[in-house]
């Protein structure tokens, strides 16, 4: 009589396992996360062929060790994805043989911009296979009519079975791959529901392996969890060479390609996309959509730069100050850190003799940008300082600086590529702490130094 197969539970967020079920996993200290499952075979493991199976690309026997000089460094030269912003990201562009996970939460616009990725792919007279298991063939031309991405080198596949898509991969032999999503495929002969963890590690396991067999880069869709990690277990991570995070307020156009794992180039990129009717586009220049107002600003506003990796971003500050209509008065922040503004604020008063106390501040970004660097604490106080006293900034200048709480100003990193990209924009004045390299003209625009906060407020009186 054939023994039952072992039972294990199996954590979805780490890949840890225990013959019995835990409430908290002892690896990762996470609550309720322990699903049953039986023990993978090697083969159903590894996710690349199986006995009766129907796939056609089999491992090999070992082949022998290369001098490393004899390797031919053209094989992982990266080529172009025809979308500049996805390029900068991924370092030079879609390396051959790489997987690349995409991650992000429903609706932000994965599925729009890879598609997009393939149409652009496909426009160069490559071939491309889009492998759909979320929607129906139908779902995908309507979205590719819409977004003019109708290719004839573009193959679209709606299946899950990973036997089927390999059988596509043999007849096609396409340059590039798109699976939508990870968590939707299933691997037949492997234990587990499809976004499981066995089936998601087996999955993933396999398409890795077609990737570095075929020298063919896969771009795969992955789902997130509530809390913006990608979902299943942590193996997948681990698997692949590139994880990318597409994130975006769903009540704004602009979405941001963030790299958080990337074997072939930095993970500081930001990548800049809009969401348009017509599909995504890619922003080159987003420092335009942070600013109403260019060169002359308003009471209450105040422009400085951020850095969103080694990207600098301009970006205007403004700020409210009312009577109160109740006994206490109110601090509203939006797009800055909520406990960073109401201590500018308190630093204002108790340093530079602006009265905020008795005043409702509101205080907030232009264009639904969030920062969370200290580098625009000048910013909200002189935007602050604008909007009591109704006088505006000198014009075409930009304030970049942390403010302590004596008053003093600190520096920021980066304030030369800062200051490069102001200027690039026609800025010609900014205010920075004491103590940085920049001072007096730097490059054609003239740079004031401030020890401190009521030094800044007096350079904009004048």
């Amino acid at each position: 009589m054939a023994k039952k197969p072992r039972t294990l539970h199996t954590c979805t967020e780490c890949g840890y396992s225990s013959p019995k079920w835990l409430g908290r996993c002892p690896e990762c200290g996470s609550w309720g996360t322990f699903e049953e499952s039986t023990p993978l075979q090697a083969a159903g493991s590894s996710g690349v062929s199986r006995g009766g199976g129907s796939r056609t690309l089999r491992p090999s026997a070992s082949t022998p060790a290369t001098p490393i000089t004899r390797i031919n460094p053209a094989d992982a030269s990266a080529v172009k994805s025809g979308i500049g912003e996805l390029d900068r990201v991924l370092g030079r562009g879609v390396v051959p043989g790489s997987v690349v996970l995409m991650a992000g939460e429903p609706g932000v616009g994965k599925s729009t911009l890879l598609l997009e990725v393939a149409a652009r792919w496909a426009a160069l007279e490559r071939t491309a296979l889009y492998v759909t298991a979320e929607e129906s063939a139908g779902q995908v031309r309507a979205r590719a009519e819409r977004t003019n991405a109708l290719k004839e080198s573009l193959y679209l596949a709606a299946e899950s079975d990973l036997d089927v898509i390999f059988h596509h991969v043999s007849t096609l032999k396409p340059s590039l791959i798109i699976v939508d999503s990870v968590q939707t495929m299933q691997a037949p002969g492997v234990e587990g529901v499809a976004g499981g963890v066995a089936q998601s590690r087996a999955v993933t396991a396999a398409l890795t392996t077609l990737a570095k067999r075929t020298n063919v880069p896969i771009l795969l869709v992955g789902h997130v969890t509530k809390d913006g990690n990608v979902a299943g277990p942590r193996v997948l991570e681990h698997l692949v060479d590139v994880v990318l995070n597409f994130e975006g307020d769903r009540h704004s156009s602009l979405r941001m390609l963030r790299g958080i794992k990337n074997r072939f180039g930095a993970t500081d990129e930001v990548g800049c996309f809009e969401q348009t009717a017509d599909g995504i586009r890619e922003v080159a220049d987003p420092s335009g959509l942070f600013l109403s107002h260019k060169g002359h600003t308003p009471d209450g506003s105040a422009v400085t730069v951020a850095m969103d990796g080694v990207r600098p971003i301009l970006a205007e500050v403004q700020a409210l100050t009312v009577d109160p209509v109740a006994k206490n008065p109110r601090r509203v922040v939006t797009g800055l850190d909520n406990n960073r503004v109401p201590m500018v604020l308190a630093v204002l008063q108790a340093r530079a003799g602006e009265r905020t106390n008795d005043k409702d501040a509101y205080v907030a970004t232009v264009g639904g940008m969030r920062i969370t660097e200290t580098s625009t604490d000048l910013a909200v106080a002189l935007a602050t300082w604008s909007s009591l006293h109704e006088t505006p900034l000198p014009p075409r200048t930009v304030v970049v600086g942390e403010v302590g709480l004596a008053g003093e100003l600190r520096r920021v990193p980066n304030l030369g590529r800062r200051l490069q990209e102001a200027q690039r924009l026609g800025y010609e004045q900014a205010i920075v702490p004491a103590g940085s390299s920049l001072a007096g003209e730097a490059d054609g625009m003239r740079v004031h130094s401030c020890s401190t906060l009521a030094d800044a407020i007096e350079v904009c009186r004048r």
